[in-house]
């Protein structure tokens, strides 16, 4: 409310004794116009986010499921035959801070939804590739047009959200990469037994497709976004102020370890079901990737476990759930694999949408690009998982990924131990600080 006017203070007292004047309207509290669940657009932003989560890993991924018919096509070894997928991830991770800052001069939805058009497109361009480096660069280009995608969507919803349903919102966006991730290996393992790779790559283009068109169809204009500077010293300032900030660093470091498990075990975990002792067709293989809706649970679910373990409890808690599994799947029992599965699938989700969350809740500027680092360092830990799980696994088999996945899990507790550290330092110099005075 406005100051009262200065003409009325100015008046004489009789002038305020000689009637009696209405008392001032009380002030009226600020509405907080922010979607929260329940509210007016919060189930249409959420279907909408849902959507692109579910195109941009299907699309991120979708060779991944078909690299050993790619492999056999092409008459290449796994770790070569993965750079379909490291190239997408990889270029993914060099471009999302540009085109976060994009995103803060012409608005979030805006760059979503380029970046998804352009995708979709080179997507059902992919196909058609007449050979591997072909293939790889295409691949490359639809990774880079991705990258105005998560960042994006993450500081949207710190924008738009209300502060106590932000967690929640994300991890519906990081559910729909689950669904994504899930039923694109699912769709291009069933259509590449019963056609090819090239088929199944088609098929999960036109369905990227129908999920762009619903998302721009039901994503609600922005209310809050204010248009930022492109000046390059302005975004390298704020990016020096993130990359300051400790807790930040080591929100991006878990993101990449995390992603660096992930990447690896999913990227070779084809070829070892297509070898015996397993011998699993591409169809049943591709199905095996159901157990991504464990992460979609998982991930929807990090809000509650950061209320009851709190933001480390829930770290540690994906980190024991996640090397019980790669110990799991160890095994040469199918059952006791796919239950390995379940459990690195879980640990992972919850891993990432704690951190990724977290990320979103410590930065009060720039939140574009603080979201913007933590994609970059998420995508470039599946990119170099990919990558070092294939030639783990050409090198030692799978007990050779395994070993990976485990030392980037002891990764994740050491970094986390630090924090806890350091956030005890620094309560006892305060304690110290405030007794001095």
């Amino acid at each position: 409310m406005p100051p009262a006017s200065s003409k009325a203070s100015a008046q004489p007292a009789g002038a305020l004794t000689s009637a009696s004047p209405s008392p001032a309207p009380a002030p009226a509290a600020e509405t907080d116009t922010r979607l929260a669940p329940g509210g007016p657009g919060y189930r249409r932003m959420s279907f909408a986010l849902f959507a692109s989560g579910l195109a941009t890993f299907a699309l991120l991924y979708s060779t991944q499921a078909l690299l050993p018919a790619i492999s056999a096509d092409f008459a290449v070894t796994a770790d070569t035959a993965s750079w379909t997928v490291s190239a997408a991830t990889g270029a993914l991770a060099l471009f999302v801070l540009p085109l976060s800052a994009l995103s803060e001069r012409f608005g979030r939805r805006t760059m979503m939804t380029w970046s998804l058009t352009v995708a979709v497109l080179v997507g059902l361009l992919v196909p058609f590739a007449p050979d591997l480096g072909w293939l790889i660069a295409l691949r490359a280009v639809q990774g880079a047009a991705l990258a105005g995608l998560p960042a994006s969507a993450m500081a949207y919803l710190a924008e738009e959200v209300r502060p106590k349903a932000l967690i929640a919102a994300i991890g519906l966006f990081v559910a729909g990469n689950s669904i994504g991730g899930m039923s694109g290996r699912v769709l291009t393992g069933w259509v590449a037994q019963a056609w090819d790779w090239r088929a199944a790559l088609a098929a999960v283009g036109l369905m990227a497709l129908v999920c762009a068109l619903a998302f721009r169809v039901l994503l609600p204009a922005p209310r809050h976004f204010k248009a930022g500077s492109l000046r390059p010293r302005v975004l390298a300032r704020t990016v020096r102020g993130h990359l300051a900030d400790p807790l930040l660093c080591r929100l991006y470091v878990i993101g990449a370890l995390f992603m660096t498990v992930f990447g690896a075990v999913y990227t070779v975990i084809g070829y070892r079901l297509v070898d015996a002792p397993f011998s699993l067709p591409q169809g049943v293989v591709g199905s095996i990737f159901l157990v991504y809706l464990v992460g979609t649970v998982s991930s929807a679910a990090a809000g509650k476990l950061v209320g009851r373990l709190g933001r480390r409890g829930a770290l540690y808690l994906a980190v024991g759930t996640t090397a019980s599994g790669l110990l799991l799947s160890l095994s040469d029992s199918l059952a006791a694999v796919l239950l390995g599965l379940v459990l690195i699938t879980a640990g992972f989700f919850a891993g990432h949408a704690v951190a990724s969350s977290s990320v979103s809740r410590t930065a009060t500027e720039g939140r574009a690009q603080a979201s913007a680092l933590y994609q970059s360092a998420y995508y470039l830990g599946s990119s170099v998982g990919g990558a070092l799980g294939a030639f783990a696994f050409h090198s030692g088999g799978w007990a050779g990924t395994v070993l990976l996945g485990l030392l980037a899990v002891l990764g994740v507790v050491s970094v986390t131990l630090y924090g806890s550290h350091a956030a005890r330092v620094e309560r006892r110099v305060l304690v110290a600080a405030a007794a001095h005075h």
